[in-house]
């Protein structure tokens, strides 16, 4: 329980320990907006921090592509044939292509029935002839329905697969179960025989059956058969899909350059460049009203990682040929003191000499080379043991906690000397008190004496 001072006796303020508090924690609130600024100059150096990761993943999206030329594929009828490209094996080219016959499944579908999971097929079992030898599949009371039926083939791992249909062409007996082998292609080949069921509702048998086959196709006008609908050796470093046989037509595949996606890459990475200079030039923006001591302005920092990646951008790369400058792709500074990317110069230069942008950005991908310098020094920078960004970052976190422990230290020895003194103006009171109660027994005593 704390002690109250009624301030009645002594005639002071009755918070008068509060104000002498107050007083007493200029110096703790001081400390704090120094904090405050500390803290705020830390979080601008992370995410200075943050930025300049930003063009370290840029780098890894350019370094990822070979002879920065992506591969794109343009197909003529995407819903007859489309397909992936493999960038470090593709080849530019034209091929026309003629799916006549899609390869299939071997399938079987049943009879049909009024329900999925009420009428009973009896008890007794499915036998499939696969590549891996006989199957069979046990039915008893519990799973002797179409949707039973279809759980056990799904769950039995067997290679084939099972769906109840819903075929409204009969609407007696709409409900058919189909079953498919898992892959397409004369290897894949499954025989339905018949099945064998005692005591159920009613019959069930297959009605129709379908043996896996091959596919066919036309390539520049020869035929060969092709094992599944996703092809890979056919054009080189491309992964064909076949979607739908469409025989005596021919669809033009072609394979070529995506420069919208390179120039997309390298613009991207020119972003995350301005993204450090603008964050640089709005820190050293200042004026008389800035407060330099919670931002970044001037600060050596600053300085530092600028003139590092200004030399980076305009310094030479050596023993690369005709390129060896950014400004010969389109990248350079502007008045504003940022980077500028000229598309149209970057796409002429690339179409004119791949290899040669090439070989001027990537070099050997390790020690020479435009991104492996750039990508080297950023690493520097943002080295946790010596780089710049990380010593800063260090140094102000010692400062904010030399801080915290300041204050901490400060609101102990507070804490004791408001104890003391509330005793002190207790006793004070105490004191006073009883002071007043005795000169009031005095003056009663005079007026009460006989006047002589």
């Amino acid at each position: 329980m704390g002690i109250s001072l009624g301030g009645l006796g002594s005639g002071l303020p009755p918070n008068i320990v509060d104000q002498l508090m107050e007083a007493e924690r200029i110096p703790i609130k001081t400390i704090e907006r120094n904090k405050g600024k500390q803290e705020n100059r830390l979080k601008l150096v992370q995410d200075l921090e943050t930025k300049l990761n930003g063009i370290t993943g840029t780098i890894g999206a350019l370094a990822s592509t070979k002879g920065f030329t992506d591969m794109k594929l343009n197909s003529g009828d995407v819903n007859v044939v489309s397909g992936v490209v493999d960038p470090n094996s593709a080849v530019n080219g034209n091929w026309n292509i003629e799916v006549v016959d899609l390869a299939q499944k071997a399938a079987a579908i049943t009879n049909g029935f009024p329900d999925k999971d009420k009428t009973q097929i009896g008890v007794g079992y499915f036998r499939f002839d696969t590549p891996d030898g006989g199957k069979e599949i046990y039915i008893n009371g519990a799973n002797n329905t179409l949707e039973g039926v279809s759980n056990a083939i799904n769950r039995s791992g067997i290679g084939v697969k099972a769906t109840v249909l819903n075929d409204r062409s009969d609407p007696d007996n709409p409900y058919k179960l189909m079953i498919t082998g898992d892959n397409v292609g004369n290897e894949h080949q499954v025989t339905y025989p018949t099945l064998y069921f005692l005591d159920g509702d009613q019959d069930i048998y297959f009605d129709e059956e379908r043996e896996a086959k091959n596919g066919r196709v036309k390539v520049d006008g020869f035929e060969f058969e092709v094992g599944d609908n996703t092809v890979k050796d056919v054009i080189p470093g491309v992964t064909l899909e076949l979607k739908q046989a469409n025989p005596g037509r021919t669809v033009n595949v072609s394979v070529k350059e995506d420069k919208e996606v390179v120039t997309g890459k390298i613009k991207t990475f020119v972003d995350g460049v301005n993204a450090v200079l603008s964050f640089i030039q709005q820190q050293n923006t200042m004026n008389k009203d800035s407060d330099t001591s919670s931002t970044l302005g001037g600060d050596s920092l600053l300085r530092s990682i600028e003139n590092r990646l200004r030399g980076l951008i305009q310094n030479p790369q050596m023993g690369f040929g005709e390129i060896n400058r950014l400004n010969q792709l389109g990248i350079a500074f502007n008045r504003n003191g940022t980077l500028e990317y000229d598309e149209k110069k970057f796409n002429d230069t690339l179409a004119k000499n791949p290899s040669a942008v090439q070989r001027f950005l990537a070099g050997d991908g390790f020690a020479t080379g435009f991104i492996p310098t750039l990508k080297r020094e950023i690493n520097t920078m943002l080295n946790s043991a010596f780089g710049p960004v990380a010593i800063r970052k260090r140094a102000l976190q010692d400062r904010i906690g030399q801080m915290n422990d300041q204050v901490a230290n400060k609101e102990r020895q507070l804490a004791k000397k408001e104890d003391s003194l509330r005793n002190k103006f207790a006793k004070l009171e105490e004191t006073m008190s009883k002071l007043k109660g005795q000169m009031g027994q005095v003056g009663a005593m005079q007026m009460g004496a006989p006047q002589g």
